[in-house]
This record gives structure tokens, C-alpha cells and sequence, in this order.
């Protein structure tokens, strides 16, 4: 049976990505543009899912409703840039090309690359369980690197584009400044090289867990009860996360999937209710720019952090 998805991606490494490659001189990398776009149609198909889940539920109980949406159409540029054009670029060629390397330089060595089931040899031939510890390994990582992005200064800066909509949708997930996107990308990618992830499992990791990560900003009334929100952030536990701080609160739930780190380190917080967001610190151009005006307001605020020391809304 044929594979729309392999036609589709096989159009457009031979229609744009192969005469693109020739163009610009870098026919080196002919052997990873068929991964490039497959993932990128995956990326494609991955947003079109998320609107077809996401919308009804938030036209269903939304948590709020606004005259003017005009900032939401901001983030859907960067969820189809994201999704369609970086992340598969990032997730796949720059992450096989690091694997390739790394491997390369281990084998030199003499030593024999780590994997999950070099380590647990019961795992050897039970994919669906690894690719499931695989994402929990890397939620927790993710936890660690939302949390630190907002005790540093420099960082925050950066991550608060992210906390700075108003309105959020599930269309936000993707709202970030450029240079937190690559610090993301490098954390993720260096410990999924660390735990053995191969380039093939680890887009697919990607786009299940951003998946779940847009529905978790969802502008919609939900959540999983009280056993369900301990097993899976819901839209109502992440919500509290983007709040606005009153004078006292702290920052609370940073899990991306799984509330288990929250829990397990302090930080979960399930009794906010359904909040109002954003990040009155900032410049009006981080809540209301255009995708320029944000990435360029984002920058500002970045070098201004290394100046006198300014307060921060998430912390």
C-alpha cells in the first residue's frame, strides 16, 4: 500500500529541497533531505491534528472569549514555522548529523555508544516501552530547563515572549524568541544523545510530546480530575503556570507532559483556577508585535538583563 505521506515527501525533496541543496552548493547533505521532509510533511499533519482536537474544545468551553484575536494569528506563524519548517530541520538532519558524529568519535575511541538497552538489556526488542522511557527521560529534562528559564535573568529575557500572550490559545505553545528555541533544541537534542535516542525515534518523541504540550495551553475549561491531573498535565494545571504573579505568588507548575516533577520537586500547584496570562513586565510588543517586533522586543530585553538588575514577573 503506498504511503501518501512517503509521496508527498518524496515530492518535495525532488521539487524543492534537492534543487534548493544544488543552488546553494551543499549537495553534502543529499543523504538526509528525503528524512528532512518526510518530517516536515509529519510536522504538517501534526498541525492539522492538533487544530482538528484543539479548536472544538476551545470553541466548546473556552476560558475566555475576545472581541479581537489578532495577536492569536502571531502564534499560528510560529507553530507552522516551528512545526513545519525549523523543527524538522533541527530534529532530524542537525540531530542524525550530531548522532553520526558522535558515534563516529566513540567507535574511535573504542568505546560503544550509550543506549537504554545497553544499559537494561531487557529492553532489547521492546520499542514501544523504550520509546515510552525514552519520553519520560526527556520530560524530566524538559522540566529542568523550563524551570531554569526562569531563575536566570538572561534566560527569562528570552523565555518571556513565551508568558507574555494574553491570549493564550494552543496555538502558543510555539511562541518562543529564536535564541530560547536553539538553547531548547541543544538541551534536548544533548540528552537524547546521551540516552542512545536514534535519529529516527527522536522527531517522533518530539512530535508526540509537542502534541500533548499544545494541548496543555489550550483556551479551554479542562481538566483530567483529580487523579487524571497527576498523571497528565491538563490545560487547567499548565494554565496556573502562565498566570499573572500577584505581590507573593511563586511560579508553579513547569512540567511540559507529566506533572510528576512538579510533584516530586515542590513546584505543582493544583489549586489556581482558571487564570488570566500574560507578562505586564514586558514591553507591549512582546504581548502584541508582530513575529518581528517580538523577536526583536525579546532581544532587547536579553541584552537589558546583563545591565542593572530589573524584576522579574516569573520567578
Amino acid at each position: 500500500m503506498v504511503d501518501p505521506l512517503d509521496i508527498t515527501a518524496g515530492w518535495l525533496e525532488e521539487h524543492l529541497l534537492i534543487p534548493a541543496l544544488y543552488q546553494v552548493g551543499l549537495m553534502n547533505w543529499e543523504d538526509v533531505s528525503y528524512g528532512w521532509a518526510l518530517f516536515a510533511v509529519y510536522g504538517a499533519v501534526q498541525v492539522v491534528v492538533t487544530f482538528a482536537v484543539c479548536l472544538p474544545l476551545e470553541r466548546w468551553r473556552p476560558v475566555e472569549r475576545w472581541p479581537d484575536s489578532g495577536a492569536v494569528w502571531v502564534d499560528v506563524i510560529y507553530t507552522v514555522l516551528s512545526r513545519v519548517g525549523i523543527l524538522p530541520l533541527v530534529t532530524y538532519v542537525m540531530f542524525y548529523r550530531a548522532q553520526v558524529f558522535v558515534t563516529g568519535w566513540m567507535a574511535d575511541q573504542g568505546l560503544v555508544p550509550p543506549t537504554l538497552e545497553g544499559v537494561f538489556p531487557f529492553l532489547l526488542g521492546q520499542q514501544v516501552i523504550t520509546f515510552v522511557l525514552y519520553a519520560i527521560i526527556l520530560d524530566c529534562a524538559e522540566y529542568w530547563r523550563h524551570r531554569l528559564s526562569h531563575q536566570f535573568r538572561w534566560w527569562w529575557a528570552l523565555h518571556s515572549l513565551h508568558h507574555a500572550q494574553r491570549q493564550m490559545t494552543f496555538w502558543s505553545d510555539d511562541r518562543n524568541h529564536l535564541l530560547d528555541d536553539l538553547i531548547s533544541f541543544v538541551w534536548f537534542g544533548f540528552i537524547a544523545l546521551l540516552i542512545g535516542v536514534s535519529p529516527l525515534q527522536f522527531p517522533l518523541l518530539v512530535l508526540v510530546l509537542r502534541f500533548l504540550e499544545s494541548l496543555s495551553h489550550a483556551n479551554v475549561r479542562l481538566s483530567f480530575g483529580w487523579l487524571g491531573d497527576r498523571l497528565l498535565i491538563s490545560p487547567r494545571f499548565h494554565r496556573a503556570h502562565h498566570g499573572i504573579r500577584a505581590a507573593g505568588d511563586r511560579s508553579c507548575n513547569y512540567g511540559a507532559v507529566l506533572p510528576w516533577w512538579d510533584m516530586l520537586f515542590g513546584t505543582a500547584d493544583f489549586a489556581r483556577d482558571y487564570v488570566q496570562t500574560g507578562d505586564p513586565s514586558g514591553e507591549e510588543a512582546l504581548a502584541t508585535g508582530t513575529y518581528w517586533q517580538q523577536q526583536m522586543a525579546g532581544l532587547r530585553r536579553f541584552i537589558r538583563s546583563f545591565g542593572r538588575r530589573t524584576a522579574r514577573q516569573g520567578m
